[in-house]
């Protein structure tokens, strides 16, 4: 079935859900959209429970990553009203903040206790300093390997790993006889899929997006080492299509037996470690890589809930977003399964917890997040905020576009010097298009 003809069903759908709903007595029903990863899913499995606390129905629009950004986008843009919550991040939320596209968080209740927030996490969701999303979990990106595969490898893994060692540890610990690959990386189009990794590792190589005036830095060597690094290793090391590997994929890959090591979001720790993996006693963790310039490839993001102006269910909403992002839904998932499933990043409080301190990745995911800096994340100067995107709204567009580049010639389809040309041309044109320069 099509997207189209899914969406149009599940919209129906909706409808037909509320109207009953709304008979069996609910004071309200509200539409959620979100993404298709392990803890939203998780939420979906707990919503019963807040329906029958607060006589509140929900219904969920569950979609893949690159999806959901272009269906939230083209609701709050053209003023749908199609959801009453959206599943948004820190690339879209001070900018659709500043339009008044969205409902300020500034009168949450006392119990729920904003100042909770992490501050790294709270500044990302703000614009002037009003919050206008609540961070459902927040993330870095870190290292997470086989301890067995390292060790049979004759290797061991540093804390702070560089590039250099990531490659060669990649390369001993592929054995292709057993389908085994020493890395596994998103190499999928989508400015927040291999797009985000790319760039985050960008960072690493001393590349940027834009210098101070706005231009185009793809005509680099910075840029070129970094792509060369990565489809040099991913040949090499990684597992056959990883062109079209995002997130979920390489999930299912690692927690088969066949990745050595999986750079990416600090959330997927519990999920490498939990009853769904077949490697659950072998995982390790180290910060992301670095190459010795200042910089490591770590970045900064949370999955948050947000209001779109103009919601005929404001109320409903913020008392869902207060239930979903609180103190509470913690300690819920604590009780039911256990604090390593809990949504981590998000509050101070979590890692003051002496039992969540027992939690294997606890340290090193509050490590991941507090070392990635937006404000600086850049060897060379930069005149954007952000770590793996550039808080302008011209960036979605564009690294969209880019990132499609760069994975045609990670499959091999163009060269790396091809990609980073039509890069370039095709944000500069951008750029000047918008009016920056």
């Amino acid at each position: 079935m099509s997207i189209k003809r899914t969406l149009l069903s599940t919209v129906v759908g909706l409808g037909l859900t509320a109207g009953i709903a709304a008979a069996d007595g609910h004071s309200a029903t509200i539409t959620i959209a979100t993404v298709n990863n392990g803890d939203m899913i998780r939420m979906q499995g707990y919503t019963d429970q807040f329906t029958a606390e607060s006589g509140i129905a929900v219904e969920w629009v569950t979609l893949e990553e690159n999806v959901l950004r272009s269906r939230v986008t083209t609701d709050i843009t053209t003023k749908g009203g199609q959801f009453d919550i959206m599943t948004i991040g820190m690339y879209e939320t001070p900018i659709w903040g500043a339009n008044g596209w969205l409902v300020p968080l500034d009168d949450l209740s006392a119990e729920y206790d904003a100042g909770d927030i992490l501050p790294a996490m709270a500044g990302g969701l703000s614009h002037d300093g009003t919050l206008y999303a609540a961070p459902f979990y927040g993330e870095s990106s870190m290292v997470m390997y086989r301890t067995d595969l390292m060790e049979k490898a004759g290797m061991e893994m540093p804390a702070a790993p560089t590039w250099e060692f990531i490659r060669d540890a990649a390369a001993a610990m592929t054995d292709r006889d057993n389908e085994i690959n020493g890395i596994c990386l998103r190499g999928k189009a989508g400015w927040g899929e291999g797009g985000a990794f790319i760039t985050a590792m960008s960072n690493s190589f001393g590349a940027r997006w834009f210098d101070m005036e706005w231009n185009a830095q793809f005509d680099t060597d910075a840029w070129a080492n970094t792509l060369n690094f990565f489809k040099d290793m991913m040949d090499a090391s990684g597992p056959s299509g990883y062109a079209t590997n995002g997130f979920n994929e390489n999930l299912n890959l690692f927690n088969q037996g066949k990745c050595g090591m999986w750079i990416d979001a600090t959330v997927a720790a519990s999920f490498v470690t939990g009853d769904g993996s077949t490697v659950a006693d072998s995982v390790g963790f180290a910060l992301a890589p670095d190459n010795g310039l200042g910089k490591r490839s770590n970045w900064l993001w949370a999955w948050a809930l947000a209001i779109p102006a103009g919601t005929q269910q404001e109320a409903e909403a913020k008392q869902f977003i207060e239930w979903a992002t609180g103190k509470g839904y913690i300690e819920l998932v604590a009780a039911n399964e256990g604090w390593a499933n809990v949504p981590p990043g998000a509050r101070t409080s979590l890692y003051e917890n002496p039992e969540y301190q027992k939690v294997p990745f606890a340290q090193m995911t509050l490590d991941s997040i507090l070392s990635a800096n937006p404000n600086e994340s850049t060897v060379e100067p930069s005149p954007y905020v952000g770590v793996q995107f550039a808080a302008i709204p011209e960036f979605a567009g564009i690294a969209t576009q880019v990132s499609q580049e760069f994975s045609a010639a990670y499959a091999g389809q163009q060269t790396v010097e091809e990609a980073l040309a039509k890069a370039q041309a095709i944000t500069d044109e951008a750029m000047e298009a918008a009016g920056y320069k």
